[in-house]
Order: structure tokens, then C-alpha cells, then sequence
């Protein structure tokens, strides 16, 4: 790219990972350099010195961590490859409807507002043709399975949500590890595209489940069956995947059919002590009575047995010979005998032992089983996955949020305590609140701000000592004003991740210094700036200290943020304080309207970004973020 400077060409090319070559045609000092577009260089980062390839390497305190903007910039811009152990998403199902949220205000203003949380009608038009597009030319079966749903959906609002949901799903693909596992919630709307979607990202081989879950109690369709389920797809990356089996209570019907005897160590069910198939070993003789080879079946006590054995006679049954261990077996009672003669022994299986049923495909509430479940008779069967109701105590008036024990089932499923589990579309933060309580670090993402305040608010009731940071990429002033107002570390790593720097976060006393910009001139001489960062008020004092920070720190200039607009003496101090090496101002004035515009500090020409090695990088740089179509969110 050829960039025209005043009187300067200035020639940009990339030379290597995040190093760009600067080369000057003809040279005459400008006083300000706006750094090229993200659309120019293709760079993901859209910041100088950051290529694509190092900003995925680059990794931030997984969690916990809470980011307002859109998943399609926040994941390539935040999270690294393969650092994610498990991702639910619930996103926008296409059901053409418009969602409202009620919600009290923290500022005591009218005691609850209507705001529209997100919009999940989707509609065709040229940014969804340009998305399509840019699917479609990366090629894979992403790309064969887009144009087939064109082939038959042609340019539809269902094909315009599919393509919206092709990137995100392969960028989760990218931060999952290879033992990670993922569950996409949906309903019948676009569920069946959304399965097709799921096997080219992941490949068929990979499925493993498709959960229904009953999302309510009835429905009075016309013409049709009530529906009253929705699906969770579960897919793995590979086969490293671990799963952990999930217990849920036995129901009373079934204890009472299968645990019918008890003695004087609690209630038991004959379980039997043989295995299938023929054996000429010692496992296939007779023991006292019985041959197991006249049934076609040898002897194979279960682990269970030696475990109870060993918890009994305090010894291990593996040292003994097989039929002397049924002989030990028998006499430390662990043997239950039929009555009738000649019948087959069998060990006895005590409840107290059982843990439970392991979960199937099917999660369903019963309302009406109360005294059903074995063990606590004021639930009912799959208590802990029924809808949500306005009596619950946990609802929050999100019209689509889900239980905490749905995600509870699912985050134990498929990770173990600190674990990372990420939400894109975490909505009033289900997810967050079931992976706070299974001590999990958790990530979460959303693009609307109602989402952002509504998981807050719910993060300080129930976790009022809860330390998480909250990250952003607002695109507008607006969004800019709520990210600051809700969190001013927030709003100053967003000024930092847009000068491209790293943010000296602390929640205290910082020296004047929130970040440090520093560049190299063309003899390699380093260039130092100081950055401050106001989300609140400013006057002309926080300019003099800035000078002062300067001069304190023998930094070139001083670079002062503000989201608010700068007075006319600070503007004067500014200027009072003259002009540094390449005619630099010392102290330079931004506000967070100017850094969405795209304007940056002024720095020396030529210029190459300092950069750590790769492993010290603590936490990465953000993300200027195209403004595009804004996505929808079903909580």
C-alpha cells in the first residue's frame, strides 16, 4: 500500500509476524500520522504491528471475564486457539420475534423501563450477501454447505441467519481445545439447518447428542401437536473429549421394583455375579451348586464386589483364587441365595452404593410427580431443569433465560473445576451463574447493553465480593458512555486496546500513568508517551499533572483520553506546553469520539511497535471494529 503523507510517499509492507516495513520515498516531517485501516493492511487487529497470526497467540487472565460487544470481533480479538474447555451458545433461534426485557433502573429513575434487548427477525440484504460472500471464498465443507442452502433457501432471512451463525461457529472451533466440547441450544426453527451447520464445522463424527429439553408446560397450537421442547446439540472437537457422567435420583417406582431386600446393612438387589460367554478357565468351573458354563457364562464379579469387600474385611479379594473369592464373598455375606433350589447366586448391591441414574438424551420436567423421586419427595422428576416461571426466584424477566440446573447438567458433563467455559451469547448470564457455582472461570460475551447490566446486577447480588473484569469494543458513543459508566477499567482498557497498548489496570493509586505507547524511530532511537485515561469529569489540573508525569517519567509526551470534551484551558495548557523531537506536541488531547473515528496519537515517522516475546504477553491488545450488521441475542 502506498500512502500519500503531505509531501511524503511512505511505502507500507509487512516483512514478518507483526513487523511492518516502513520505507520513505521522499521525507518531510508531518505532524500527525493516522495509522492505516484494518481493511488496508488486513490486519484482524486493525492497530499497526498486530497480523492476525500473533494476535491469536496472544492470551488475556481467562476468566472470569465479561465482554460487551459482538463475539465475531470480540473472539478473533481476545481469545486465543485452543484455550476453551467448553462453549454453550443459546443464540437468536429465527423465530421472528421482537424481545423486550423489564428491568428496575440503578439510578431510581421510574421503577422499571421497557428496552429491547435484542431483535431476532433477520432479514437479507446486502450485508448478508457480503458475509455469505466471504464464507463462501474461504472454501471447506462451511462453504459447500452455504451455497447448498442457497441452492434450496435461496436468498432468504433463514439463509441470512445461517450465515451469520457459519463464522462464529468456526471461531469457536478455533479457541476450543482439542479435548473441548460444545452445546448449541436452538429450537425447531433452525434446528435441522443448524445441525448441518454443526457437522461441517465439526464434522459428523463428532456429534454425540441431541438433548430435548421441555421448555414449558403446554402449548395450544393450532393444527398441530403442542411444542414444548427445544434441542441442545452436543458436539466434541476430537475424541480427547472427556465426558463425565451426570447422576440425577432414582425414582421411588423404581426402587421399590428393584431393591426389594434389606438386611442388616440396608436395602439391596441381587445382581448377578456372571458374565456372558463360555470360559475353560477357572471362571468357567462350577462353584458349589452351580456351573455357569451350562448357561453359557462364566464367573465375573463386578469391581463393585471388591470394592465392597475391601470396605468390609479391610483386605483385597484379587488375592485370592477366583472360586475361593466367591467362597470369601459368601461368607462376609455379600452373596444373595434364591430360595428355590438349585437357583443362581448373585452379589448383593446395596442402595446406599447406588448413585443414581446416569442422564439420558431426554430432560424433561413432570409437573405433578412430587413423591416420585426417591429421596427427596417434594421434587419432581427432572426438578432441576423445569422452565422458569415468574414464582421463581431465580427469574429475572429475560424472556428467554434458561434454568441455572440446565447449564449446571451441562458444564458438569464436560468439565472439571477451573475449567474455562465460554458463553458468546450469555444474555442474563446463566451460564456465568452455574459456572460461579461449579468454580469454573468463565468468559462471556453479548452485544446488548441490557444483557451487560442485567449480569451485574445479578453478579453483585450473589457475588458481592466477586472479582471479574468487563472488556468491551463499543462502536458508538453511546456504547462508549454505558461502558464507562458501568466500569471505568473497563472504559480505560478500551483506550488502551485501541492505542494498541497494554493497560496498567489498577484499582488504585497508578502515578498519572494508565499505559505507555512507545515506537521506534528510523535510527532505532525508542520514543516514549504516557497515557491517561478519563471516563469521568476533567479539568485543566489533570493536564498539569500530566505535564508533570512527564517530565517525572523523561517520557517524550504525555497522551490524554477523555470521553468528555476537553475545556479550553485544558486545550490551552496542552498547547502551552510546546513541541517535542519531529515537532510533536508534548501533550496531546484525544477523546474517545476521535479513537472511534479512527484518529490516533501523533508518533514518529517511520514507526514500529515495541512488542514483547509472545510468552510474556499477559493480555492482548483490542480490536477497531467495522461497523457491520449488530447480532441478535436469545438468552
Amino acid at each position: 500500500m502506498i500512502s500519500l503523507l503531505r509531501d511524503a510517499i511512505v511505502v507500507f509492507g509487512a516483512i514478518g509476524r507483526g513487523v511492518v516495513k516502513v520505507t520513505i520515498v521522499a521525507t518531510d516531517v508531518i505532524a500527525q500520522v493516522r495509522f492505516p485501516t484494518c481493511q488496508d493492511l488486513g490486519w484482524a487487529e486493525g492497530q499497526p504491528g498486530r497480523s492476525q497470526e500473533m494476535a491469536r497467540q496472544l492470551r488475556f487472565d481467562l476468566g472470569p471475564c465479561l465482554f460487551f460487544g459482538d463475539n465475531l470481533d470480540v473472539l478473533p480479538a481476545y481469545i486465543a486457539d485452543e484455550s476453551v474447555d467448553l462453549v454453550y451458545l443459546d443464540p437468536p433461534f429465527n423465530s421472528q420475534q421482537s424481545y423486550n426485557v423489564i428491568f428496575k433502573r440503578v439510578d431510581k429513575a421510574p421503577p422499571a423501563a421497557q428496552v429491547k434487548a435484542f431483535d431476532d427477525t433477520w432479514r437479507w440484504d446486502i450485508g448478508s450477501e457480503r458475509a455469505f460472500r466471504d464464507v463462501v471464498e474461504k472454501g471447506g465443507p462451511v462453504s459447500q454447505v452455504l451455497l447448498s442452502f442457497r441452492a434450496f433457501l435461496g436468498p432468504s432471512d433463514m439463509l441470512a441467519y445461517l450465515v451469520m451463525m457459519a463464522p462464529r461457529l468456526v471461531e469457536l472451533q478455533r479457541v476450543m481445545k482439542e479435548s473441548g466440547s460444545i452445546y448449541l441450544h436452538c429450537d425447531p426453527t433452525a434446528s435441522h439447518y443448524l445441525k448441518l451447520l454443526m457437522d461441517a464445522v465439526f464434522g459428523p463424527e463428532n456429534f454425540r447428542n441431541e438433548i430435548v429439553w421441555r421448555r414449558t408446560g403446554s402449548n395450544s397450537a393450532a393444527k398441530r401437536f403442542g411444542p414444548l421442547h427445544q434441542t441442545v446439540f452436543y458436539y466434541v472437537k476430537s475424541d480427547k473429549a472427556p465426558f463425565y457422567p451426570v447422576l440425577t435420583p432414582y425414582t421411588t417406582g423404581y426402587i421399590r421394583d428393584y431393591f426389594k431386600y434389606e438386611d442388616e446393612r440396608g436395602r439391596y438387589r441381587p445382581v448377578l455375579l456372571t458374565g456372558p460367554g463360555v470360559r475353560t478357565g477357572e471362571s468357567g468351573k462350577a462353584w458349589r451348586h452351580y456351573n455357569p458354563t451350562n448357561g453359557g457364562r462364566h464367573w465375573q464379579p463386578s469391581s463393585y464386589v471388591y470394592d465392597k469387600y475391601r470396605e468390609l474385611a479391610g483386605e483385597d479379594l484379587a488375592q485370592y483364587p477366583l472360586l475361593e473369592r466367591l467362597d470369601k464373598l459368601d461368607e462376609i455375606g455379600l452373596i444373595w441365595w434364591p430360595k428355590v433350589a438349585n437357583g443362581v447366586p448373585n452379589y448383593k448391591y446395596y442402595l446406599d452404593d447406588a448413585p443414581g441414574v446416569m442422564l439420558q438424551d431426554i430432560w424433561a420436567y413432570q409437573p405433578g410427580t412430587e413423591g416420585c423421586v426417591y429421596g427427596v419427595p417434594n421434587e419432581c422428576i427432572d426438578q432441576d431443569v423445569k422452565w422458569l416461571s415468574p414464582r421463581d426466584k431465580e427469574k429475572l424477566n429475560y424472556p428467554t433465560q434458561k434454568p441455572v440446573g440446565l447449564l449446571s447438567r451441562i458444564i458438569r458433563a464436560g468439565t472439571k473445576p477451573g475449567d474455562v467455559v465460554l458463553d458468546p451469547f450469555c444474555g442474563c448470564g446463566t451460564t456465568i451463574a452455574a459456572a460461579q457455582i461449579l468454580d469454573r472461570r468463565w468468559i462471556g460475551i453479548d452485544i446488548t447493553k441490557v444483557a451487560i447490566e442485567v449480569i451485574q446486577d445479578r453478579l453483585k447480588k450473589d457475588y458481592p465480593t466477586l472479582d471479574y473484569s468487563v472488556r468491551g469494543i463499543p462502536t458508538t458513543m453511546d456504547e462508549v458512555d454505558f461502558l464507562a459508566d458501568r466500569d471505568k477499567y473497563a472504559f480505560q482498557q478500551w483506550v488502551c486496546d485501541r492505542l494498541g497498548i497494554d493497560a496498567d489496570i489498577r484499582k488504585g493509586a497508578d502515578h498519572g500513568i494508565d499505559g505507555e505507547l512507545v515506537r521506534y524511530t528510523v535510527a532505532g532511537k525508542p520514543w516514549r508517551a504516557v497515557v491517561s485515561v478519563k471516563g469521568g469529569g476533567v479539568n485543566v489540573t489533570q493536564i498539569r499533572d500530566l505535564r508533570g508525569t512527564v517530565e517525572r517519567e523523561k517520557a517524550d509526551t504525555g497522551i490524554f483520553v477523555t470521553r468528555k470534551l476537553p475545556t479550553k484551558p485544558m486545550r490551552d495548557e496542552a498547547i502551552a506546553a510546546g513541541l517535542g523531537d519531529g515537532d510533536i506536541p508534548k501533550i496531546q488531547i484525544l477523546t474517545a469520539a476521535d479513537l472511534l473515528g479512527g484518529k490516533a496519537p501523533q508518533v514518529p515517522l517511520p514507526t514500529m511497535v515495541a512488542q514483547k516475546p509472545l510468552e510474556a504477553v499477559a493480555k492482548p491488545e483490542g480490536k477497531a471494529v467495522p461497523t457491520h450488521k449488530r447480532q441478535a441475542k436469545a438468552g
